[in-house]
């Protein structure tokens, strides 16, 4: 069992492999927050959680036990307005205008497995073994409304996905203003906020920065996950490392806008919630209706962000991506965009591919200008019908074409948005996000399709559809290139408007889950200029992301390192591109960009038939190389050995999941003089095993307690790679 109830006590503990979550029911039915840490053992939970009389200025919901204030009495899921003056977890609004509620428990139930959340993404389990499942029944009954708490716990890995589920059980309507997926009360504040942090081609940079008194948090109004701020922190212990102390890891399962925020109250506790972005939110709930939050998975780890980090990538990898490639090693391939941009033909594009083929190359993908007239970013989108200018005899031509020299064939689409110079803009200038009256905000001279309509929806997935039926196609990249503005609805009722940005994800969700079961052999990658949707809802449709536009290698060493706290490498698509790179204008070695780009799904995004000989020869060997390493690469457990955030130095090593293999990577951005000798030592590894590294034996104690020397570079922009063999 993973989770127990004790009627007597009113405790709920539920148990994972290394943690324990405990709730107590205190009074007349206030779920309280009691213990969130290490695992403990069956007993006396009852006697942790802890009440005290505080000033008057603390309401106190009963006044025969003065201990008992909401205002500092660690919840579960806080209400607004009833005594509680920290931010809530929800709020609604009544027909009289009021905004205060007070749900109370009124029935529990434990699950064995995990149930499926009505169109939305979220963790699974495929056998009900893998997890048990707690449903807290509460009710507001002057309201009408129920709101059921979801605890799910896995066997297997240190994680709880919480969720919450609204349902107007009353006669009138309600209108739900805030809808949170999770809040948590922690004892204390003694903790850093971590989080992930940047903008286009600086995405996931991780920053660090202690708690203090008041609000501090990350949030997304831009109606996707973003650039700026991924749906993700975590607080840390003062002394946690990579290696040892407590984390608390809290990440949603969404592609919206979002906010995580940590609230520090003056008895030093800390309130963490995590949800919808409340702002310019509302839900119509009539009577019989429901609404459904997303997924927020939370992670305790003792043994630091590296502990956190591996559960997330075990539960994201396994139970979070789907499909057929969720478990199949990923093709090497090469995009044509930074080669040709918009300026191709059939012809340019084969000889790409030829060149492609000959290095080892397994999958040539053809990026934007294929479509309507798009000769520019200023044309075409939502016109997906074939260019016959550039591709004469159509996709199915080029992609037979391709295919003969023994390479599948993949297309870019930004389905989600339209051109007002399009034919389907002329047609349908209703289509788009917009408020009547108001100007259209264009961002790369483009609007946004309005997918909280199903007509919009149904017709672009027939569009994509009939492409993807045209040609052999397994490859699709899914991209999406500006923020919400102007975010209305036409025809929606005004009561109705501000749902259009949460409509909208929910449309999404349905067209992604329609197109990939159509399509199961197709593999989809996301992409928003880069990662500015790189989050765990995305990953529920498609196993991987295109982590960054910015491709320079040096770059990419902070990019993938943050993308890495939360996101395994399975999800990361990292790209050698030409130099001097076409984002920073830095000159690295083919090495290095290699190396970098074999910390994920590798590939290629330049145009290969530039190359020399002797970049060739460099070319194919790591082709050879990535297909020799890439299932441990891609499915292997990652460590994190120096950041690039705290020096010159940056590594990690991926060990296999049966510690007999790994290959470890180190990275040296400026040469310095005269420098101090250095050692890397390896994590990960069986102590007990031998390991050979280019002929040479060494102990796993020894690799990871007296290390490998990283002396001897030359130059600026250097790497090393160790590939740790099983001893013959």
């Amino acid at each position: 069992m993973l989770i127990h109830f004790d009627s007597n006590e009113r405790v709920f503990h539920l148990q994972s492999k290394r943690a324990s979550y405990v709730i107590q029911l205190i009074n007349s039915g206030i779920p309280a927050h009691v213990y969130w840490g290490p695992k403990l053992r069956q007993q006396q939970l009852g006697r942790i959680l802890q009440l005290q009389e505080r000033c008057s200025f603390s309401p106190n919901s009963s006044p025969d036990d003065m201990r008992v204030s909401l205002d500092t009495l660690p919840q579960e899921y806080p209400a607004y307005g009833a005594g509680d003056l920290r931010h809530p977890a929800y709020q609604i609004q009544r027909p009289d205008g009021s905004t205060v509620s007070e749900a109370l428990y009124v029935a529990h139930r434990i699950i064995d497995g995990k149930p499926q959340l009505e169109g939305l993404p979220a963790t699974y389990v495929e056998e009900s073994g893998e997890a048990q499942t707690l449903e807290i029944e509460l009710l507001d009954k002057l309201a009408g409304l129920k709101i059921t708490l979801s605890y799910s716990v896995f066997r297997d890995v240190d994680a709880i996905a919480r969720s919450v589920r609204f349902e107007n059980v009353g006669s009138e309507d309600i209108k739900l203003l805030r809808v949170l997926s999770m809040a948590v009360d922690l004892e204390h504040h003694d903790y850093d906020l971590i989080h992930l942090s940047g903008t286009w081609a600086r995405e996931r940079y991780m920053e660090r920065r202690p708690l203090a008194s008041g609000v501090q948090g990350v949030e997304s109004r831009r109606g996707s996950s973003s650039h700026q701020h991924n749906p993700f922190i975590a607080l840390v212990s003062k002394n946690a490392n990579e290696y040892q102390g407590d984390v608390y890891g809290f990440s949603l399962v969404y592609s919206g806008g979002f906010s995580a925020q940590a609230e520090v109250e003056p008895y030093g506790t800390t309130r963490v919630t995590m949800g919808l972005q409340p702002f310019d939110f509302s839900w119509l709930l009539e009577p019989g209706q429901s609404f459904q939050t997303p997924e927020a998975v939370m992670v305790f780890s003792a043994e630091g962000l590296g502990g956190m980090s591996r559960n997330y990538h075990k539960l994201y990898r396994e139970r979070l991506c789907r499909g057929e490639f969720r478990d199949k090693a990923r093709p090497v391939l090469v995009n044509n965009w930074e080669a040709t941009y918009f300026d191709f033909t059939a012809d340019k594009i084969e000889q790409i591919a030829q060149a492609g083929s000959e290095l080892g190359i397994e999958l040539f993908v053809l990026d934007d200008g294929w479509f309507g007239k798009r000769d520019g970013d200023n044309s075409s989108l939502g016109d997906w019908v074939v260019d016959k200018r550039k591709l004469p005899n159509g996709l199915n031509d080029l992609a037979e074409r391709v295919r003969n020299m023994d390479m599948e064939f993949g297309l870019w689409f930004e389905p989600e948005m339209i051109s007002p110079n399009s034919d389907l803009y002329r047609q349908h200038p209703d289509w788009c996000l917009h408020v009547e009256g108001r100007r259209r905000t264009e961002g790369r001279q483009q609007l946004i399709l309005d997918f909280s309509r199903e007509d919009v929806c149904d017709a672009i997935t027939e569009q994509l559809a009939a492409i993807l039926s045209s040609a052999p196609i397994t490859y699709v990249k899914w991209d999406m290139n500006r923020n919400m503005t102007e975010i209305g609805s036409a025809g929606r009722a005004p009561e109705r408007q501000r749902e259009t940005a949460h409509r909208y994800i929910l449309g999404l969700y349905r067209v992604l889950e329609r197109l990939t079961t159509q399509f199961p052999h197709i593999l989809f990658e996301s992409c928003s200029g880069g990662g500015g949707r790189f989050d765990p809802g995305m990953l529920y449709y498609m196993p991987q992301t295109w982590t960054s536009d910015n491709t320079d290698a040096v770059s990419r060493l902070k990019i993938q390192y943050g993308t890495s706290l939360v996101y395994p490498i399975s999800t990361m698509g990292a790209h050698v591109s030409a130099v001097p790179n076409h984002q920073v204008h830095r000159i690295t070695s083919l090495e290095m960009r290699g190396n970098v780009a074999m910390s994920g799904n590798f590939g290629y995004e330049l145009d290969l038939t530039r190359f020399t000989d002797e970049e060739k020869a460099i070319v194919k060997e790591q082709v050879a190389q990535y297909k020799q390493l890439r299932s441990l690469v891609q499915f292997g457990n990652q460590y994190r050995l120096l950041s690039p955030f705290e020096g010159n130095d940056t590594a990690w090593v991926i060990v296999s999941e049966d510690q007999t293999e790994a290959v470890a990577f180190y990275f040296r951005v400026l040469a310095e003089p005269n420098a101090p000798l250095k050692r890397l030592r390896l994590q990960g590894l069986n102590p007990e095993a031998d390991y050979e590294i280019n002929g040479e034996v060494y102990g796993g104690d020894y690799l990871m307690y007296a290390g490998l020397p990283v002396n001897g570079l030359n130059g600026d922009f250097q790497s090393l790679m160790w590939h740790l063999k099983p001893k013959a």
